[in-house]
């Protein structure tokens, strides 16, 4: 995972950056992210342990001068290949309901505007949430996208679903791009499907009359990522175990996707299991791989899910298939919120676990409490997905769609 030209640095900087999900993948697909900006600080601890060549700060993005900020790296403006990031959107909308200047959301997506209008890039990523593609009827999003126009970038948005690169849950996210050189392609900076995988789409996938889900085309992909193919050589784990803080693989790396996630990675790190009390244990024993909350008895149930359909909520109380994609990894790994039960062993996911279904290297290692770790790593993007969109990128700034198109 090396940039498509190693000869040319392709500076990117990384707004409302989280732990560094986004920026692993850009790093592994050839950028150079210089500084970061990250207000929640063990958000920013973890970016610095892991991008140590990466300026952080976790200044409040709204206190920050753009132009002092870039004339601290040398950076000219213009210079600059990417701007990336997940800035907060849903209070951009013109007809947004709420436009008080309470409203935090209300300025968030304008402070990334502003970095873009001092530094200038060549590009611009925005990543999101594809509930974004509905909210207030499709106004903020085009109004994103109009925004971008203005400053003089040609701009696209597509629906990714983290599977088709090689990530082993159902998440999707919502991705726009925008490009300064109008002569280049703009389908050809997002990226297309490598895998085949199970598909359910359960959002609004319609902008301006086109369907902006990006699908496979070619019907000889091979499989999808399994959640067994991502965690079977990990340690195994007793329900409430910890254990050394470094731990041993527990066989040598099965398939391509755990030698890709033990690079530069001889132990595991961030692998413990938090402790289910005795009632979810007990409720555990009655779930097989693939069944969930209406597999447990009735007077095992919690109150309130003991008067629930059946078709409700199938994910809580999910015990994975081991053949199959994880749910969407969240912020907490609980039973009790989706199908978070490790496939052959009565305990939820470990942080590396979630990390590794996020497609984290085993060499990322998560600071802070085991709680502020699962939320790290449940906010992040990707880093696989973040790579796929890098690498397309990558290859038109580095001048490679056009070799392609006349060749």
């Amino acid at each position: 995972m090396r940039p498509a030209n190693p000869a040319q640095e392709l500076k990117m900087i990384d707004l409302f950056a989280g732990a560094g999900g986004l920026s692993e993948g850009l790093t592994q697909a050839g950028f150079s992210c210089v500084y970061a900006n990250e207000l929640v600080n063990r958000y920013a601890e973890t970016y610095r342990l892991n991008h140590p060549h990466t300026t952080v700060d976790n200044s409040d993005i709204r206190s920050l001068d753009a132009k002092s900020v870039r004339n601290l790296l040398g950076v000219e403006r213009g210079e600059l290949a990417l701007i990336a990031g997940g800035p907060p959107c849903q209070g951009y909308s013109i007809n947004a309901p709420t436009r008080s200047t309470e409203d935090e959301r209300n300025h968030l997506f304008k402070e990334f505007l502003r970095f873009v209008d001092e530094f200038f890039p060549r590009a611009v990523l925005i990543e999101n949430v594809p509930g974004l593609v509905s909210f207030e009827g499709g106004q903020t999003l085009q109004s994103i996208l109009s925004s971008l126009a203005d400053r003089g970038y040609k701009a696209d948005v597509k629906i990714l679903y983290a599977p088709h690169f090689g990530v082993p849950q159902t998440r999707w996210r919502t991705i726009i791009v925008g490009l300064r050189d109008h002569s280049q392609c703009l389908e050809d900076a997002f990226p297309t499907p490598l895998y085949n995988a199970p598909i359910r789409v359960n959002f609004t996938s319609n902008f301006e009359g086109r369907n902006i889900v990006s699908m496979p085309t070619n019907i000889e992909l091979q499989a999808h990522v399994s959640v067994k193919d991502a965690l079977d050589d990990l340690p195994v784990l007793k329900n409430g175990e910890s254990g050394p803080k470094t731990k041993e693989y527990r066989m040598q790396p099965q398939n391509d996707f755990q030698r890709l996630m033990r690079l530069n990675s001889t132990q595991v790190t961030n692998h413990e299991s938090a402790r289910l009390g005795n009632v979810n244990l007990e409720r555990l024993k009655f779930i097989p791989p693939g069944g969930n909350w209406t597999n447990i008895p009735t007077e095992l149930l919690p109150k309130g899910m003991q008067r629930a359909r059946r078709s409700d909520h199938t994910k809580r109380y999910g015990r994975v298939s081991p053949d199959g994609l994880a749910s969407t990894i969240l912020t907490k790994c609980d039973p009790h919120w989706g199908a978070y039960i490790h496939y052959n062993q009565d305990r939820i996911f470990t942080v590396r676990e979630a990390a590794r279904i996020q497609t984290f290297p085993d060499s990322f290692t998560f600071l802070g409490s085991r709680v502020e770790q699962y939320e790290q790593v449940g906010n992040a993007v990707p880093p696989l997905l973040a790579n796929a969109i890098g690498r397309s990128l990558s290859n038109i700034l580095s001048g490679f769609s056009e070799i392609r198109k006349q060749a």
